[in-house]
């Protein structure tokens, strides 16, 4: 029998979706003969004593679920999340630099420094992008400062704001479509596939629309319903991050392209409603059995 730590936070049991999903987790690992500690940011010290380590509360280089994953890593604990992939894809001028080393498809992306922030460079980039373009904070995660801009005024007051928060803003070609592909992949092997089907109101899966919180549909798509060419699209993105468990984004046009690989991918949401194995290979890629 070995011990699992799962990773958490207040804000992670606040969502009855993520407590029923935790659950999962635990009953699972408890049903494959291990034992099962919920391991809170005050309990730090308990990294080193499990034999595996499941963070499950958001990830980033600047809060504790980082120090966590390292403390982790450095005992020679495996852990998802594991360092590397926290800090490429808590960055994503880092992540889509990886990508696009690989050879990965991603919408015409470009990095845009404070320098270019005048009504010159900002024209060319729209015309070189095309109308409307995103704009996006690159720490950002669950979709918060990503924004459509459509005319260059509008550009620059979006990239001046996220310029206060960092040393770059990346302005990508938008992609119309009505969902995306969620592509979760473990230890380079496709684990599971459902569509985020986009609120109405916005571009994006989850937004503020005149006050109120709008998200996305989730449907869980059975493995052989899932295009091969979507399927290999996601295993070959998070391959390209790194050895860990990501969620990968696809926009399947004309010209299928990667969106985003997401680090911590939501399982609460019924994303593996068709993969009643998930929680099973996760346990099994941090505990050997």
């Amino acid at each position: 029998m070995s011990r699992l730590g799962i990773f958490v936070d207040r804000k992670t049991l606040s969502s009855s979706d993520q407590l029923n999903a935790l659950i999962r987790c635990r009953d699972t690992a408890e049903g494959m003969g291990h034992s099962v500690e919920f391991i809170f940011p005050v309990d730090m010290r308990k990294v080193r004593q499990v034999d595996g380590l499941f963070i499950r509360a958001r990830t980033d280089p600047m809060n504790v679920t980082y120090v966590a994953s390292r403390i982790a890593a450095s005992s020679g604990i495996p852990v998802i999340d594991d360092p590397d992939s926290i800090r490429v894809c808590s960055d994503k001028v880092n992540m889509y630099m990886h990508l696009h080393r690989a050879g990965i498809p991603i919408p015409r992306t470009l990095f845009i420094a404070k320098d270019d922030i005048h009504p010159t460079r900002v024209r060319e980039i729209m015309n070189g992008l095309g109308t409307p373009l995103v704009l996006k904070e690159p720490s950002t995660s669950f979709s918060l400062r990503v924004e459509r801009v459509d005319d260059p005024v509008a550009f620059m007051r979006v990239a001046r704001r996220y310029l206060k928060m960092s040393d770059w803003v990346v302005a990508q070609e938008y992609v119309r479509s009505t969902y995306d592909w969620r592509i979760g992949v473990l230890r380079g092997e496709f684990l599971y596939a459902c569509k985020y089907i986009i609120p109405p109101q916005t571009f994006k899966i989850q937004d503020s629309v005149n006050g109120h919180l709008v998200s996305c549909t989730v449907e869980s798509v059975p493995e052989d319903a899932v295009p091969d060419h979507v399927r290999a699209l996601g295993v070959a993105a998070g391959r390209a991050i790194g050895d860990g468990l990501y969620g990968v984004d696809i926009k399947d046009g004309e010209r299928p392209c990667v969106i985003e690989v997401n680090d911590n991918p939501s399982l609460e949401g019924g994303e593996d409603t068709f993969y009643p194995h998930v929680y099973r290979e996760i346990v099994c890629a941090l505990l050997g059995t």
